[in-house]
């Protein structure tokens, strides 16, 4: 089972609510789909994952389903396991049943962990940008006073000394 140092991301979900303006319901949101990224391009599919977060305790868990296949039908181990591996782990195991067994991200190695932080941060840069704007869009066109924060290649963004962040 993949499991993270609990505090930092405690800490980090804590972060992103108060200083980045992205509630808990949309930062786990944004996990998952990020897991299920780099799931995805490593293995083609993540359809039969399943991805748990829980940021109270500052984990998480993701879970493989695959079905048991005879030892010389197996194709795919991503969505099968041959009889003998399934029998390894329960000896109950038969052809046809479904197993589901915990996947440790970090065992997906180095490539995978920046491909996730990589698919994070670009996705929490997206969301902040769409939160700026909904909270700017009736000011376009208006003339403002701010320090310039950041310079992407289309915009600007400027801290307003009296409310915050804003993109122009």
């Amino acid at each position: 089972m993949a499991r993270t140092k609990g505090p930092s991301m405690i800490e980090t979900f804590a972060d992103f609510k108060e200083n980045k303006n992205v509630d808990r319901t949309t930062l786990i949101s944004v996990l998952e789909e990020s897991f299920r990224n780099v799931i995805s391009k490593m293995f083609g599919s993540d359809e039969n994952y399943s991805i748990i977060i829980n940021p109270d305790k500052g984990d998480f868990e993701i879970w493989r389903n695959r079905k048991v296949v005879a030892d010389n039908r197996l194709k795919d181990s991503n969505l099968q396991i041959s009889l003998t591996e399934a029998q390894k782990i329960d000896p109950d195991y038969e052809v046809g049943e479904e197993i589901t067994d915990a996947v440790d991200f970090a065992g997906f190695g180095r490539r995978a962990v920046l491909n996730l932080r990589q698919a994070l941060a670009s996705k929490i840069l997206e969301l902040q940008k769409d939160s700026i704007f909904a909270k700017y869009k009736d000011q376009i066109g208006q003339i403002v006073i701010g320090e310039v924060y950041q310079v992407w290649k289309k915009e600007v963004l400027m801290l307003d000394i009296f409310a915050g962040l804003k993109a122009l």
